[in-house]
């Protein structure tokens, strides 16, 4: 049974940072990439950034920069570090991983406001 759990998320101020943490269980962690999506009220759910079973990365236009995602597979997590966060980055972010098809977690709720 997959199962993803995320946290980390919280308020934070405008300019500063979140760790987001996603501890996986129920498959071979290390041969599957691994992506982080956010969703906003009213707003379609994207693709933050992804990395795949060997370390690569891809991100969305809007956070390249600004986040980085990470994996440790020794602990069954991907991590999503968020700096210079901006108001616009608020919603709740869900980890994703596809085995034929996607499961999801809970999410974490982000906001960023002063």
């Amino acid at each position: 049974q997959v199962q993803l759990v995320e946290s980390g998320g919280g308020l934070v101020q405008p300019g500063g940072s979140l760790r987001l943490s996603c501890a996986a269980s129920g498959f071979t962690f290390s041969r599957y990439a691994m992506r982080w999506y956010r969703q906003a009220p009213g707003k379609e759910r994207e693709l933050v950034a992804a990395i795949t079973s060997i370390g690569n990365t891809n991100y969305a236009d809007s956070v390249k920069g600004r986040f980085t995602i990470s994996r440790d597979n020794a602990k069954n997590t991907v991590y999503l570090q968020m700096n210079s966060l901006k108001p616009e980055d608020t919603a709740v972010y869900y980890c994703n991983v596809v085995i034929g098809v996607a499961s999801w977690g809970q999410g974490t709720q982000v906001t960023v406001s002063s």
